[in-house]
This record gives C-alpha cells, sequence and structure tokens, in this order.
C-alpha cells in the first residue's frame, strides 16, 4: 500500500481536477485546456508509460521548448516513479550526449526543435536508451516515415484514463535531475526530490503571493531549475499556465496583454529586453494587470528597476538569490511595493561601507550560516541546509560534494554555496562574490575554466583567462584575457589573406567550431601583453585580472 504521507509533486493534480475542473490552466498558442483536461493528459500519459516499460527509478530525459506537453511529461513521469531530467536545448549534441551518458535515461522525448538529437543519437552512443519519443507529431513526420519514434498521442491511445489512487516514488524520492556546469564544464546532474520542490514552491507562495487567481507566463526555460521551481508552485496553488516555446520580448509584451498576465520571472537580461522593445514598440505604454514579478540570476540595478516600474506600475518587483542546488531561491527581498508609497530598500552594515549587493532574508524554511573566514570578522562562505537541499550529484553516493560541518550541531552537514557573503544587522545576506570564479550571464553559468581550454586550443593563444564583468543587461559579461604567441598579431579589422592574425570574430569563431555553447562564448577579448599575476601557488589572481580590465577597459577591450 503506498504511503500517501510522503511528498509527491503529483498531489497538486487533485487540487487541479477540482477545484479547477472546468477552469483553463494551460494556454500554448491556440491550444487551451481546463484542469480536468490537463490531468487526464496526465493519467492518460502515465498509464501509457507504465505499458511501454517505464520502472520506478528510470531516467526519461526531455529535450524541447517550453509547452504545456513539457508540463505534463513531467507530472506524468514522476507519477509512475520515475526520474526526468531535463537537456538544455542550447546545448550542442555532444554536450546533450555527454549528460545522457552522465545519467542513463531510458527513453528520450523530443519536441521538433531538438528532433535530430532523435535521429543523430544512436543506440551505441547511449547504451541506455530503449525508446524515442516525439512530443508531437512534426512537420517532418519522423514518427511515420522511419516507424522508429513514438510519440505522446501513440502512447495515450487506446488507454483508459487510470484514477488518482497510486502515486509511484523513485529511490530516494528523487524526481528530477537539473543539470548544472561543474568547474570543468563538465555538466553535473543535481538530483532534487519531491519534497525539495513542494518546500521551494510553498515558500514562492508565501512570499510572493501567488494564487489560483494568478495567470502565469513561463518566460524561463523549463529545463532550468528557476522555470522548474516556479512551475511548480504555480501548479500547486492552481494558477493559470500560459506558456510560450521560448522567451522573446516582442511576443511576451503581446502575450501579457492577451491573456492578462499577472505574475512572471525575469532575469536582468529578460528585463531589458522587455524595456527595450517595450519602449521602441509600445512607446512606452504601461501594463497595468502584471502585480508581481520575481528576478533571480543577478540584481537589477538602479536604472532596470526604475524602468521597470515604470513599465509594470502595479507590480510588487522581488529579487530572489539562489542556486540549482537548493532547488532554487534561499533567500527574497522586494526591490518595489506599489502599495508603499515612496517605497525605497535601504540596508546598512553596521558599522561597515556597504559591500556586494543585499539579497535579502531567508525563506522561512532555510537555514543560511556564513562560515567566517580567518581574516575577517564578518565575512566568508555561504552553507545552507534543510529540505530544500539537493539528495545528491546524480552518481555521487554522498548528498553534497563541498559540506562543510557546524561544530554546534553535531556534525551536521552544510552545503556551500560556492558564494562569500555577510549579514547585517537586520539579517539580510550581502552577496560579495563567488569563491569558485563561477560567471552568471544572462541567467547561464559559465564557468571560466571551461572556456579558457576552448581558447587555448588555437595556435596564436599561449594562455587566457576569462573574468565576469557586470553588465546591466545580462548582469555579468563574458571576458577573455589573451596572450598571444610569437609572431602573432592583433587587429579586428579582417584580412583574410593575412597570417598569424587574431581578431574577435577569430576567436568566437573558434569557440563556435569547438562546440562552445553560445551563451559561453566571450563578448569582448582584451588582449594581455604580460604575464597574468599569479598567487605564490602559481594560481592565476582573477580579481586582479578583473581590476586591471575594468581600470582600462576603453582602451584595452576590442569592441564587438
Amino acid at each position: 500500500m503506498a504511503n500517501h504521507s510522503r511528498p509527491h509533486i503529483c498531489q497538486c493534480l487533485t487540487r487541479l481536477a477540482s477545484v479547477k475542473r472546468n477552469a483553463v490552466v494551460t494556454v500554448y498558442g491556440n491550444r487551451k485546456r481546463t484542469g480536468r483536461e490537463f490531468v487526464d493528459g496526465v493519467l492518460s500519459l502515465a498509464a501509457g508509460l507504465i505499458r511501454l516499460g517505464l520502472r520506478n527509478g528510470d531516467v526519461v530525459s526531455i529535450a524541447a521548448f517550453n509547452s504545456d506537453l513539457f508540463l505534463e511529461w513531467l507530472l506524468a513521469v514522476a507519477l509512475v516513479g520515475g526520474v526526468v531530467a531535463p537537456l538544455n536545448y542550447r546545448w550542442s549534441l555532444k554536450e546533450a550526449k555527454m549528460a545522457m551518458l552522465l545519467v542513463e535515461p531510458v527513453l528520450l522525448v523530443t519536441d521538433e526543435t531538438c528532433v535530430s538529437w532523435c535521429i543523430d543519437v544512436q543506440n551505441g552512443d547511449i547504451p541506455s536508451l530503449k525508446w524515442r519519443v516525439l512530443m508531437e507529431s512534426t512537420s517532418t513526420d519522423f514518427a511515420n516515415e522511419r516507424n522508429q519514434f513514438l510519440t505522446t498521442e501513440m502512447l495515450k491511445q487506446r488507454t483508459l484514463v487510470p484514477s488518482l489512487a497510486t502515486y509511484a516514488w523513485a529511490s530516494d524520492d528523487a524526481v528530477v535531475i537539473c543539470f548544472t556546469s561543474g568547474t570543468t564544464g563538465r555538466p553535473k546532474g543535481v538530483t532534487i526530490s519531491h519534497l525539495a520542490f513542494i518546500t521551494q514552491s510553498l515558500a514562492k507562495i508565501a512570499i510572493a503571493g501567488y494564487g489560483e487567481d494568478d495567470v502565469y507566463l513561463h518566460t524561463s526555460p523549463l529545463v532550468h531549475i528557476g522555470g522548474l521551481s516556479s512551475a511548480m508552485a504555480m501548479l500547486m496553488v492552481g494558477a493559470c499556465h500560459v506558456l510560450l516555446p521560448k522567451f522573446d520580448a516582442k511576443t511576451a509584451l503581446q502575450v501579457m496583454e492577451q491573456n492578462h498576465i499577472t505574475c512572471f520571472i525575469t532575469v536582468p537580461a529578460m528585463m531589458a529586453d522587455l524595456i527595450r522593445v517595450n519602449r521602441t514598440t509600445k512607446n512606452g505604454a504601461e501594463n497595468r494587470g502584471v502585480r508581481k514579478i520575481l528576478n533571480g540570476g543577478g540584481s537589477l540595478s538602479s536604472e532596470l528597476l526604475k524602468e521597470a516600474v515604470n513599465i509594470f506600475p502595479c507590480a510588487r518587483i522581488l529579487s530572489a538569490y539562489g542556486m540549482t542546488e537548493a532547488c532554487s531561491s534561499l533567500t527574497f527581498m522586494t526591490l518595489h511595493d506599489p502599495t508603499q508609497e515612496s517605497f525605497k530598500v535601504t540596508y546598512p552594515l553596521l558599522n561597515q561601507p556597504k559591500q556586494g549587493t543585499c539579497v535579502g532574508k531567508p525563506a522561512p524554511h532555510i537555514e543560511l550560516m556564513v562560515k567566517l573566514d580567518e581574516d575577517s570578522s564578518r565575512v566568508g562562505k555561504i552553507l545552507t541546509r534543510g529540505p530544500h537541499t539537493m539528495l545528491r550529484y546524480w552518481g555521487h553516493q554522498v548528498a553534497q560534494e563541498n559540506v562543510e560541518t557546524s561544530e554546534s550541531r553535531s556534525n551536521e552537514a552544510w552545503l556551500d554555496t560556492g558564494d562569500i557573503g555577510a549579514f547585517d544587522e537586520f539579517g539580510n545576506l550581502w552577496l560579495i562574490g563567488r569563491s569558485n570564479g563561477r560567471i552568471k550571464t544572462g541567467g547561464e553559468n559559465v564557468y571560466p575554466e571551461e572556456v579558457e581550454a576552448v581558447l587555448v586550443e588555437h595556435p596564436g593563444i599561449v594562455s587566457a583567462v576569462v573574468i565576469g564583468v557586470i553588465d546591466t543587461r545580462l548582469g555579468e559579461m563574458v571576458v577573455a584575457c589573451v596572450r598571444l604567441q610569437e609572431k602573432w598579431i592583433w587587429s579586428d579589422v579582417e584580412n583574410r589573406k593575412g597570417s598569424f592574425q587574431l581578431s574577435s570574430e577569430t576567436l568566437k569563431h573558434h569557440c563556435r567550431t569547438q562546440n562552445l555553447t553560445g551563451f559561453k562564448i566571450p563578448k569582448r577579448f582584451v588582449r594581455w601583453e604580460k604575464q597574468f599575476p599569479l598567487t605564490t601557488t602559481g594560481k592565476v589572481k582573477r580579481d586582479e585580472v578583473r581590476r586591471q580590465v575594468l581600470s582600462h577597459f576603453q582602451i584595452m577591450t576590442s569592441s564587438l
């Protein structure tokens, strides 16, 4: 007999099938489905997966744009005890294969945008793979022509809609493997439990004030933890989901008006695009229907915040700080509240000059600790523990790779976020830097070591250091400092006849030929004339490199 006191993300289906039975809960293009229709779709697909032979603990990889069927697949796989491993559609095929070899899926689901992966991935490439499924019948109709692919509709055929009587769980209650790059750039599978998703959802509901009357626009990809965790929160409250395949500012603004959107999430790059498009196509017109905006992936600059308030004057704008390993948000803070006149956030540090970025207070379920550095009285590593943390990296036996031990709590493990910060006297966390040099650009993680390894493969490069430079739109911009081999010269004026020439475009082309994902390719390059500054142990002083780049940026950088 199933233990229904155990948390399960599909427990949201009962509410959708009753409270939202005849109300629209998903909108994808011209396709609208009520709560009953959506739940029936999940149950029919789950029954089809059981008939196909999917077992508890089996991994299903999904490579697709956002859609109502993506949500359906997520819940159907979870319902039968499977584990969903979304693949980033922005990856190259090489990166996708690397991720699948790590998690060993038995089933690969793709939409039309990633259908080539179904064709190009041979069974010998991914030995675990048994089935390939097209999310929908495509214009190229591969399913019929090659007779080797299933479709969602095929799996639902000849299936009586089962009841919600039984849930299944994978080992350790794992439900999603969300990928995040390691320090070497290889994908790491963060294993997240049902409990972590539900706990995170309850925090978002409590702090942002989401409810069943909300109409949520999916602006973030469902392959990322921010998109997944917000989707789960909206499923739990019974909100309506409006899904665009991928974010496009012009389309998003149109859909906001057409569907009376009340809330969405964003990163600084998205907000910058919304502001720019609104200014150029709508003459700065206001949208008074949006009531809640949650920003992540980096702080909004004062300029972006001011412009956002002008466009969305009725919206409460919040910011969240978190990480994939913590199932998204750790802290929240309100940046603007239209119900409070002259609302302004001021959180001064006690007897200290302002340093870093204030990211607010921990969510109700979150324990945070700053493990002080030996040479500091207030700054140190940011650690966390609680039901929100990952089970483990997939393939690892322990829950954390990097753990710190609390001296006062019987050696209970804390997860090291990899960030450096401090608390002020109001209990707000200030984020000062990333201990591992990770760059957050446009909501995506970039690890310098991976980009540097690609750059030094070019015959004209002797060494390279990649850093993140603060950027209003992207949060951080990827900048590469390169030292040239002898006889090579730098020129951003292309001369295809000349040999031993390097330019920004040459190196960007090199990165693309080496299958480096687009958001990881440096936006700007700096020619470095001397040795990079090193520590006594031979490690590059990235902070010193960054300082010198910022000091001479106009002279040293090569414009795009």
